[in-house]
Formats: C-alpha cells, structure tokens, sequence
C-alpha cells in the first residue's frame, strides 16, 4: 500500500496539519481526512527511495509487542478510541518497520476492518496467537483485557528466551574461544619448541611427539580444517531446517545429560503458559493446542501436542493422551486432570507455568554454578597438558644434565 504525504486546515481550529499516511488511493485519504474534519490542501505519493535489504531486521521482537501491548491496553482502559490509540502508538514507536505495520492496520481499521483481520496481514508482528486472543477480545468487548494478558503472555516469554540464552550461550561462547586458543597454540607456539627439540636431538615423551603430530596437521591442513567446520555448522543447519532433522536434533537436546532437563522444563513452561492464557481468553480448545503446538520451540513437544490435539477430537480428556506422550511430566498431567474435573483447567495450567518458570530460573542458575568451574577444569587440563607435553623434555634434558654434572 503507497505511502501518501498531504497537508490540511482543520475546519473548527483553523490549525495546518501535515503528515504520511497508508491509503488506497489518494480520493481515500481525502475521505479519511475529511472524516477527522480535516480539508486537504495537498495530497501526493511518496516517491519511494531505494533500500537495502533488510536482512531480517523488520521483524518485530517480543519484548516490543509486550510494550506495545501494555501501552495499548492503558489507552484502551482509560478510555481512549481504538483509532487514537495506534496512531499515538505508531508515532511514538521507535522502530520504524513496527510504524508502518501500525499505520496500516490503523488505515484498515478506519476503512471498516476489526482490528484482528488488520493484525492478521502482518504475520512478523503478530503470530496466530496474539490474532486470535484479540478477536477472542473484540467479540466479547473485553479488548483492554485480553491485551493485558498478552502482556503479561510476552513478557513471560521474554523471561524463558533468556533463560534459553543463558543456558546455551555460555558454554558454547566458552568451547568457541577455547578452540580457538587452541589451535593458535598448535600452530604458532608449537612449531617453535619442534625447532628447540630438533636441535636438541634428543629423545622425546609420547604425549610431546603426539602434540608435535597435531600441531604439524593443523599446519598442513589448516584450509581443510576450517572448512570442514564450516561445512559441518552450514550441514547441520541445512538439516535442521528439514522436518526430520528438526525432530532428530531437537530429541538429542532434550536427552542432553546437563542442557536436557533445562529444556524440557522450558518446553513445559512456554506449552502451560501459552493454553492457559489462550484457554482463559475464550479460544476453543483444539484451537489452541494447535496454536500452542506451532509456539511451542521444539518439534518433539508440537509432535506430542498435535497428537494430544488428534485424541481430544476423538473424544478424549486432555490429561489422558499428555500422559502417553512420555514428554511431560506426571505433576503436569495430574494438574491438568485436576482442572478438567473441576472446570478450571486455565486456572490449573497457570499454575504450572508458575511452576516451572520457576524450576527454569533455579535449575539455570544451577547450571550456570556448575558449568563455570568445569569448563574451566576442562580448560585448565587440556591447555595444560599442551604446555607441560612441551616442557617435559625440558625438564628431562635438564635433569640428566645436572645427574651429569
């Protein structure tokens, strides 16, 4: 939709007014402006400028969508109309891409649109979740309500994308740059003891000469190395972008022996919280299994959720087929059964958000004490090694030169 620079008088103030806005065309925009008692002095395209690409960067993050939430639910409560709330909200917003997003859907819902179908043209803003919770709000006129629950609903998912972070960032920062260090040992430190060595001419310790024999490969084959990473992190990235390696690669990192447990808890977490909130928003329930099954952030979990979904459709409780997936555990399902008896399953499925979020914050935290001093063990020993595998003949030379002496 083109951009449209216009200017105008206000009839009752007299007042100039001027700005960009989304329109059809440009009789729209004169129809809009007169709508607001705005007489257009001039309305004319914008010419567009050329762009680079945008790389991804028009994506609109979470901890944005929380603010704009909050934001937009005070408006809402204090009573303020749904259009002057996204145009204050566009023209307040530091991201330039999220503008645009909020002027058109301020420019479809003048034209008539609910505010759901207007979210529903912007997917990078506004996935099914969030779509479907504000139709939910919009025909029950609890609007100002449902936006403070997505509110609340993002910025638990802030919490849990850093809990992720937190977990898999450090050691793999921590590995990176300890390989790294090593292989600037093998090939610049090494080659000089090697030279020492020979001109000792001197018998040398396995360990020395099996150092030597790495830091000779590394040398020689140095462009092979680098490119059998790199060929191995594109592979396995390619692979994961497959179906099947999705499910493979995500299964390992739930039955990784430390990282495992994080994982499944964070799964648990982000699966109760997102059917809560939608549950307790008025979304049916095979609706929001499979809009919880596309957020849930591993395949192995949406696997187990859309076969969850699959038995409710053939008449099953919700606690029963959770159960027989073996991904959850059993608190989870005793709750979930506990709040199927009672009518209260949102209720129940909050809780256990509540929960785990919890169990992810401690057991990140735990990771974190032990992960610290064990990297640096295993840094310790490997670097170490390297350094005494060369100062060995060292000191054997010097001692037999002193038992000489």
């Amino acid at each position: 939709m083109p951009v449209y620079q216009y200017k105008g008088r206000h009839a009752r103030t007299q007042a100039v007014i001027s700005g960009e806005r989304f329109a059809a065309s440009t009789p729209a925009l004169a129809s809009v402006l007169r709508k607001e008692q705005v007489n257009p002095i001039f309305i004319r395209e914008k010419k567009s400028k050329f762009k680079l690409p945008s790389l991804g960067l028009k994506r609109v993050s979470v901890k944005e969508l929380a603010l704009f939430s909050r934001q937009f639910a005070i408006m809402l409560d204090a009573g303020l109309p749904l259009v002057q709330c996204l145009e204050i909200l566009a023209n307040q917003t530091p991201n330039k891409a999220f503008k645009e997003i909020l002027l058109q859907i301020l420019n479809d819902v003048e034209s008539g649109t609910t505010l759901s179908e207007a979210m529903r043209k912007h997917p990078t803003a506004f996935d099914d979740l969030y779509t479907n919770m504000v139709a939910a709000g919009e025909a029950g006129g609890i609007l100002d309500t449902i936006l403070k629950r997505l509110t609340v609903f993002a910025e638990k998912i802030v919490k849990l994308r850093r809990a992720i972070v937190s977990a898999s960032m450090y050691p793999s920062i921590v590995l990176t740059v300890a390989a790294g260090v090593i292989m600037i040992i093998l090939y610049f430190a090494i080659p000089i003891f090697k030279t020492l060595f020979e001109g000792l001419d001197a018998p040398l310790p396995f360990v020395t000469r099996f150092v030597i024999g790495l830091s000779n490969l590394l040398k020689s084959y140095i462009l092979f190395v680098l490119a059998g990473v790199g060929i191995v992190f594109f592979g396995v990235r390619s692979y994961y972008k497959t179906d099947s390696g999705r499910m493979v690669i995500d299964g390992i990192l739930l039955r990784l022996p430390i990282l495992g447990d994080a994982f499944r808890k964070i799964a648990v977490a982000r699966f109760s919280r997102t059917l809560a909130t939608l549950l307790s928003s008025g979304v049916s329930i095979i609706e929001a299994l499979e809009i919880t099954a596309r957020t849930a952030g591993n395949s192995v979990v949406q696997e187990a959720i859309l076969s969850t979904r699959k038995a409710i459709e053939e008449g099953k409780t919700l606690s029963e087929p959770l159960k027989s997936t073996g991904i959850f555990p059993s608190m989870v399902t005793q709750m979930v059964s506990v709040g199927e008896q009672t009518g209260e399953l949102d209720t129940m499925l909050s809780k256990v958000a509540d929960y785990y979020e919890e169990e992810v914050d401690a057991t990140v935290a735990s990771l974190m004490t032990i992960m610290e001093p064990v990297l640096m063990v295993f840094l310790g020993v490997i670097i170490g090694g390297i350094v005494i595998s060369m100062y060995l003949p060292i000191f054997t030379l010097i001692s037999k030169l002193s038992a000489n002496v």
